[in-house]
């Protein structure tokens, strides 16, 4: 039997504290955790057995997955007990994950200056909604992504990209701090906005890829999910070989690959792809080895 490697661990004996609630920051602590640091989550009190994250009401399962390994401790900062608790974590901490707006962390003491002072090497990464003075404007995943053009229509994203986005980039910034540190031997803060997260993921259409124009915004005809007898196949057969595989497989002669943009030929396979079924694409692509992906109708049977 094969032993796979262990997996590294860059931020073993690192130990990462989060005031971040919601998404983006417990997400970014999953990371950190994966990626083997010692990780607290410090929450505001709630009742016995519960949590006042309001991710742990409205999605309780991801709520669960995304703290599984994490010392989740809870505390009233306005007591004088509450805030002895959490400055004895803070005293211990490497990074502080925190996602308030820059007012609420200066009323509770928390400001960068005023921790960079107390814990000159401890770190924070502050996930903000947009970053320098925009960080105190009312913003959520949706805003965001609507502000960077990825909101193309009144149908919702399929998925919370800027946060998401912005999770991976929190922790990347733990990783950045830690660096800075070693080499300076002071912390360091790092603001880490969803409106950035969002406008990096948007990068691609402004750049025309994913514009209906673009070579994977639906110009290319073997970059396109088309419809077929019991599903959906989601078809990526873009560089030059790939589109001349698929279009010798659907019978219009491999030199079709070279016409990829025509009309003609997004209607010719659009044809032979909707004369199959699922199993039957799934062939064809072992058999000539194209990159596609089928999506069965739930109502059919496999």
């Amino acid at each position: 039997m094969t032993t796979l490697p262990t997996p590294p661990a860059p931020l073993a004996e690192v130990r990462v504290l989060s005031l971040a609630l919601n998404l983006p920051g417990p997400a970014a602590l999953m990371r950190c955790r994966a990626m083997g640091a010692d990780c607290v989550k410090f929450e505001p009190p709630a009742a016995p057995g519960s949590s006042a994250d309001p991710m742990s009401v409205y999605a309780p399962a991801a709520y669960a997955e995304m703290h599984e390994g994490i010392a989740c401790l809870q505390g009233d900062l306005k007591t004088p007990d509450g805030r002895a608790q959490l400055d004895d974590e803070i005293a211990r901490a490497d990074v502080l994950i925190t996602s308030f707006r820059p007012s609420a962390l200066d009323k509770l003491g928390l400001g960068w200056d005023a921790l960079h002072a107390r814990h000159p090497r401890l770190s924070m990464v502050a996930i903000v909604g947009a970053p320098g003075a925009r960080a105190e404007e009312p913003g959520h995943d949706l805003t965001y992504l609507a502000e960077s053009g990825l909101v193309t229509g009144c149908e919702l994203p399929p998925t919370l990209y800027a946060d998401m986005a912005g999770s991976l980039m929190a922790s990347e910034a733990v990783l950045q701090a830690l660096l800075y540190r070693g080499m300076h031997g002071r912390g360091t803060r790092i603001e880490v906005a969803l409106s950035t997260a969002a406008h990096y993921l948007a990068l691609p259409r402004q750049w025309g890829l994913t514009q209906p124009s673009g070579s994977v915004g639906g110009a290319h005809a073997g970059y396109r999910v088309y419809p077929c007898l019991d599903g959906r196949v989601a078809l990526a057969a873009l560089e030059p070989h790939f589109a001349q595989r698929l279009c010798a497989a659907a019978g219009l002669g491999a030199e079709a690959g070279n016409a990829m943009f025509r009309s003609s030929t997004h209607t010719a396979i659009a044809g032979f792809v909707a004369g199959l079924d699922c199993e039957a694409l799934e062939a064809l692509a072992k058999q000539h080895d194209l990159p596609l992906h089928v999506l069965r109708d739930p109502a059919r049977p496999e």
